[in-house]
């Protein structure tokens, strides 16, 4: 899987105001935190709001808020707000993907690995990330073998 920066930055953003003690954070702050380029963030502040993760105020005192607990957001949900779907083949998802018969159980992989994506994504809230608290199964899958290597 492929973090882009841009759902990298929603995940930090959202993740901040979760952690700040501030109800409302503006984009500058957030920016200047998390060290990510305001105008990038901009936008992607923008696409969160449509999707209804967080609200925008505007004026002094205006800025950015969740609008809703950090423990009923999930990472997929902020990842699916600004990637779209977790899991993609050539743009289509995995179940609809057609092969020749040599190759037709390689879209049972590609299934496969949209769960596992799942498995971690949407069982992990915001909450859970801020306090350092990660779901069993998520510290699970950190201790097994090779977890942390690079291939």
């Amino acid at each position: 899987m492929q973090v882009t920066a841009r759902a990298d930055y929603a995940l930090r953003a959202v993740i901040e105001l979760a952690c700040s003690e501030q109800e409302v954070l503006t984009r500058d702050a957030l920016a200047s935190q998390q060290h990510i380029p305001a105008k990038f963030l901009e936008s992607i502040l923008g696409e969160l709001s449509r999707s209804g993760l967080l609200t925008s105020r505007r004026g002094s005192g205006g800025g950015y808020s969740l609008t809703r607990p950090a423990t009923e957001i999930t990472l997929a949900d902020v990842l699916r707000s600004v990637d779209g779907p977790l899991a993609g083949v050539r743009g289509e998802s995995p179940e609809q993907v057609t092969y020749p018969e040599s190759t037709k159980r390689l879209r049972d992989v590609w299934v496969a690995t949209r769960a596992s994506l799942r498995l971690v994504l949407e069982t992990t809230s915001v909450a859970d990330v801020a306090l350092g608290e990660l779901p069993v199964p998520v510290q699970e899958l950190l201790t097994l073998p090779g977890a942390w290597e690079r291939r």
